[in-house]
């Protein structure tokens, strides 16, 4: 039997785990992961995609695990450099990892495209599976916070330590931006579709917000698998709980689930979170109920074995 074609929707750090997983679970270069470039932003001039780097540097066997993002064992000579001559440095970039950000911006000033400067780096670090960006267009999350501020999302999360309240989430550039060429036949062409535990907000909600990729994903709601990132009523890493009622959803698995019920066939919840299957087989969706917390990688390659093992 060939080996199943997966398409994967993924933000950073929660997908990342879950990616490590999945590549184990199957043949990698039958995988294909479109990624979020909503977080993307300029530091000291360098073009910096965080979600896309995370994702690259887990699946070549790079990142600092402890960090869950950047490469292990770096350094910060350039920026303890930087910050010693009076620049801002809120934003850490270390030595390894500023040498993929001076790749990706000289290519970019080039002319060369997102997605082929991303499959430049994915294979440049022998991952075997492929790595797209959900476009090739500029497309940036914006947080309005309560007090009417419009911060740039790195801003928000990273130098505010996302504490303050939010009122607003959009994404800029998103009405106009075409999916970047590859995601939506990696779509229609998956045999399995799964979105990745990120969060629905600010991860998985810029990759929605291009216009086409929902709609791709509704023609094959059958074949479409997502992971809860909300457990007990908490987000597993970074401010999903704070920012769903913002669209008007709680913190829940089954407020996930509505949010993605138009075009997802299949939800998966955490064990803890059993007693939710019912709210969610109400919104016309099949449950599967499962180990989600993936504190090791055979927690990860088993939820993974299960999501592609299932009918």
């Amino acid at each position: 039997m060939a080996p199943m074609r997966v398409t994967a929707l993924a933000g950073g750090v929660g997908a990342a785990k879950f990616l490590r997983g999945l590549v184990r679970a199957t043949e990698p270069e039958n995988v294909t992961i479109i990624g979020n470039t909503g977080d993307d932003a300029v530091f000291h001039n360098l073009h910096v995609s965080p979600d896309l780097d995370i994702v690259t540097y887990t699946l070549a066997g790079l990142v600092d695990d402890t960090l869950g993002w950047g490469i292990k064992q770096d350094t910060t000579h350039a920026l303890d450099q930087m910050a010693g001559l009076g620049l801002e440095t809120w934003f850490t970039l270390k030595d390894r990892d500023i040498g993929t950000h001076m790749a990706r911006t000289t290519w970019l000033a080039d002319g060369v495209p997102l997605s082929e400067v991303t499959d430049r780096i994915r294979r440049g670090l022998d991952v075997a599976a492929r790595i797209i960006p959900m476009t090739d267009d500029p497309v940036r999350t914006r947080i309005v916070t309560s007090e009417g501020l419009t911060r740039e999302f790195q801003e928000y999360f990273v130098r505010y330590r996302h504490s303050e309240e939010v009122a607003e989430v959009h994404f800029e550039g998103a009405e106009t931006a075409t999916p970047a060429p590859g995601v939506i036949d990696a779509i229609s062409a998956a045999q399995r579709i799964i979105i990745c535990p990120s969060n629905p907000v600010i991860s998985i909600g810029p990759i929605l917000a291009v216009p086409g990729i929902r709609e791709a994903l509704r023609e094959r709601r059958d074949a479409v698998f997502a992971i809860s990132p909300i457990v007990q009523g908490a987000a597993l890493k970074g401010p999903a709980e704070k920012l769903l009622p913002v669209v008007g959803a709680e913190a829940s698995a089954s407020a996930v689930a509505g949010l993605y019920q138009d075009f997802c066939g299949t939800f998966i919840v955490d064990y803890r979170d059993a007693p939710e299957a019912g709210k969610i087989e109400d919104l016309g969706m099949r449950v599967m109920v499962l180990e989600t917390v993936m504190e090791t990688p055979g927690i990860s390659r088993q939820l993974a074995k299960e999501i592609l093992a299932a009918p």
